[in-house]
């Protein structure tokens, strides 16, 4: 845990792990080594567990059924890496601009300062520092205003240290997940109705959500697969993601619910596994 109260893993309930299925493993790990600076912190017959300063953030698994996922099926828009601070984001801007690592774009979103690439397999990230909570903008009806302007990365670089980056800070975590999903009136069911997110934001065709006000935990989008059928096992991209809720009471809400809707869900510990309505893997914990 982190020392702010403001922080996205500081609130009731955020996310705390994704778990991607791969091809080539260990051209994709050495990707989130060299270039994303994660650690390797365990490995198994089946893949390996990264993270940051013994935290796990993500876990890489491969199999002989993997399946290339087609681009518009739902599953990863992007796990978005949340590093402590704008020094931090032009650290690792500097190091990716000195090995000449593609990007795929660089926002401004008002809340937070965005750089966007992807892995070798095509899976989204997001790298991102926040603004300091006394610079958002909050509306009455308690959503807060972002929006989608140029990050001016030429200034992000020239601030930034050129000391010999070595990987993330400690204290960098998975800020949010953005995801594909089909259907935006149902996502807001599941991740508001069900699960006790609030809806933080809209873009056309997306919804974003959270908990503690943050600008988002979980965001959802159809830009590319508005309709498609449901993410099918085996495919490569997102497996599951984990929400960890530091509020227990939220957590038995959310439990409830799905029991009340009949949604099948296993039971492993103090961990509930369950399968999302569009496919993706979802394990809810304390």
């Amino acid at each position: 845990m982190t020392t702010s109260a403001t922080h996205a893993a500081d609130m009731p309930a955020f996310v705390d792990h994704s778990h991607l299925t791969v091809i080539d493993m260990p051209m994709v790990s050495s990707f989130y080594q060299q270039v994303m600076g994660l650690s390797v912190l365990d490995t198994s017959a089946s893949g390996e567990t990264l993270g940051v300063a013994g935290r796990p953030l993500l876990t890489l698994t491969t199999g002989g059924n993997a399946a290339r996922a087609p681009r518009n099926a739902p599953g990863l828009f992007h796990t978005a890496f949340l590093v402590p601070d704008r020094k931090e984001l032009g650290r690792w801007l500097a190091h990716a601009a000195h090995n000449n690592v593609p990007l795929t774009g660089a926002s401004d979103h008002l809340v937070s300062e965005a750089i966007y690439l992807d892995d070798p397999e095509g899976n989204g990230i997001e790298i991102y520092r926040d603004r300091d909570r006394a610079e958002w903008t909050y509306v009455p009806d308690g959503t807060v205003k972002m929006a989608t302007h140029r990050l001016d990365l030429q200034a992000l670089y020239d601030e930034a240290p050129k000391d010999g980056w070595t990987g993330q800070e400690n204290g960098t975590v998975i800020g949010h997940i953005h995801l594909q999903v089909t259907d935006i009136p149902e996502a807001d069911a599941f991740f508001q109705g069900v699960l006790g997110l609030d809806i933080m934001a809209r873009y056309p065709g997306a919804s974003f959500f959270a908990t503690g006000k943050y600008h988002h935990h979980v965001a959802a989008n159809v830009w590319n697969s508005r309709g498609q059928p449901k993410r099918q096992g085996g495919m490569t991209g997102l497996s599951d993601y984990t929400i960890r809720f530091n509020d227990p009471a939220k957590l038995e809400a959310a439990i409830g619910k799905l029991d009340a809707l009949a949604l099948p869900t296993t039971r492993s510990g103090g961990t509930v596994s369950l399968v999302d309505p569009w496919g993706i893997g979802l394990k809810l914990s304390a």
